[in-house]
């Protein structure tokens, strides 16, 4: 259970070293970065899939990216469990969409027509974009607060999870997140 932020922050070093260790090849570090983070990135795939074996499926994938891309992270635009949460949540979109897809069309010739629905290299550019914007904001957002979205929205938890794993009263942690998400809104508008 984590009780403070100081714990929050021994995570975020572990899974920056590790990642680096990764980017030099060294499996152990895999090894240690599965260890520390598959419970919550099986976590989110299976909320998006809501199929056990596809989000175990996906988990691997994800260890897969993870381990090939891990040079091309760069902490200076994401923290690394951020890094890693939009590696899953992207894999089981993408895993989601040719599920769907296969059922509706049973043939390679359907697979012709289908157009490329993915985003513009401009709806690409303003994604990331808006995603520094957030990280900016995240940034301005006192700790407790800041701690919460992201346990929350980053990570999926629940309000009552949250309260368990942070060790705070559910109304607190209630209130930490509506005023942090009233702060980040301001904060982005302002942008």
């Amino acid at each position: 259970m984590i009780s403070s932020s100081d714990s929050n922050s021994e995570i975020h070093e572990k899974v920056e070293s590790y990642l680096r260790g990764c980017a030099q090849g060294r499996h152990q570090d895999l090894k240690k970065l599965y260890d520390l983070t598959s419970a919550n990135l099986f976590a989110i795939s299976l909320r998006i899939l809501n199929d056990r074996a596809l989000a175990e499926d996906c988990l691997q994938q994800v260890f897969m990216k993870i381990w090939n891309h891990a040079g091309s992270y760069d902490a200076s635009k994401a923290r690394g469990r951020t890094w890693l949460n939009t590696i899953t949540r992207n894999q089981s979109l993408d895993i989601l969409r040719r599920n769907k897809h296969s059922e509706k069309h049973d043939t390679d010739e359907a697979l012709e027509n289908v157009e490329d629905q993915g985003a513009s290299q401009e709806q690409q550019i303003s994604h990331w974009q808006d995603s520094q914007k957030l990280h900016r904001c995240l940034g301005e957002i006192p700790e407790q607060q800041r701690l919460c979205l992201e346990l929350a929205y980053f990570e999926g938890l629940t309000h009552q999870s949250l309260s368990e794993r942070i060790d705070t009263s559910l109304g607190t942690v209630k209130t930490w997140i509506r005023r942090g998400l009233a702060r980040l809104q301001t904060c982005m508008n302002s942008i």
